[in-house]
């Protein structure tokens, strides 16, 4: 049996589907269902067990498990609650790894771009010691993920135990199917598709910094099916550990990933600018690009989707048909 924590979010939905589509039907979901109906992003799938998180613990005692993908988290990089957040991003987290390393049972987690803060330190995923000190999150979500990044280094270094596969992943921005439950944290393509269809006009944010146009604000925008694929390996590749970058490399605009969206659909651009609110211009990110040379030496091939093809796959294949979810 493999577990998924967080797998009726975003991207452990997915992860599931790819689980599923592979064979496996011993998947055990650990999540919370809510009543946005996330429970959509599961309802193609098959599961072998749905453990909410409060009786995690418990229900692991006495069983052996494959693996564990631990994607479960206050994501919302505007959370201010700080007890929830330590509890669901650093105290869980821990009792997990505490759990796969008395088990020997591998473990796979998320980590964060957000933990690279205004990249002024760059976006290398060094995972020693001292260079996770270096870094400076801008938020609540990044200092979290930093803080588990850097109990898991700290455990390397003192030679603690660990489980047999001990891997994060730093996720940069990922956007595809399943998002559609994140509100104000879904892709801005996703956010906007209904307004880009309906040929409404599409507001994206003015630069506030000197250098940078309006909209040329650039992220690493990386499809989840690039994500999943990147799970699916170290999954299949059990040698492998450490600290990794999952992006595409490439730091694209946002008024790219807008545009295309007009030319999947085959409308014409409708964009104005508007300004930043004045609460999030100090905790702005204008740019990240992931190093993946890490992920690629590991051994890694799988490639990742070109921008623009991902958008049109996003559009046709699901936002732009009754049912989006996979």
């Amino acid at each position: 049996m493999l577990l998924v924590t967080g797998g009726a979010g975003f991207i452990g939905s997915n992860v599931v589907a790819a689980l599923n589509d592979a064979g496996r039907r011993d998947v055990a979901v650990c999540d919370i269902l809510g009543s946005d109906g996330k429970w959509r992003n599961l309802a193609k799938r098959q599961l072998a067990d749905f453990v909410p998180p409060a009786e995690l613990i418990g229900w692991l005692q006495g069983r052996r498990l494959d693996a564990v993908i631990h994607l479960g988290a206050i994501s919302s990089t505007t959370a201010t609650d700080g007890d929830l957040v330590m509890e669901a991003n650093f105290k869980t987290p821990l009792r997990l790894l505490d759990w796969c390393s008395a088990t020997v049972t591998p473990l796979i987690y998320a980590s964060s771009a957000a933990t690279y803060g205004d990249g002024e330190r760059g976006f290398d995923d060094d995972g020693s010691v001292a260079a996770l000190k270096q870094l400076r999150p801008m938020n609540l979500y990044g200092w979290s993920k930093n803080l588990f990044d850097l109990a898991v280094a700290e455990r390397a270094a003192r030679g603690e135990k660990l489980p047999p596969q001990c891997v994060g992943l730093k996720f940069f921005n990922v956007f595809g199917p399943n998002e559609y439950h994140k509100g104000t944290m879904m892709s801005v393509l996703a956010r906007r598709f209904d307004d880009i269809k309906a040929g409404r006009v599409v507001q994206l944010f003015k630069s506030h910094r000197d250098g940078i146009a309006d909209g040329d604000q650039r992220r690493d925008f990386i499809y989840v099916d690039d994500v999943v694929r990147v799970v699916m390996w170290l999954l299949a590749t059990p040698s492998i550990s450490g600290l990794f970058n999952v992006g595409t490399g490439k730091a694209r605009s946002f008024k790219d990933l807008i545009l295309s969206a007009y030319t999947a659909l085959g409308l014409p651009p409708n964009i104005e600018y508007v300004d930043m609110p004045e609460q999030i211009r100090g905790a702005y990110q204008y740019f990240t690009e992931s190093k993946v040379e890490r992920l690629r030496q590991a051994g890694y091939n799988g490639g990742f989707t070109a921008l623009e093809d991902a958008v049109e796959t996003y559009v046709k294949v699901f936002l732009d048909r009754p049912d989006r979810f996979r």
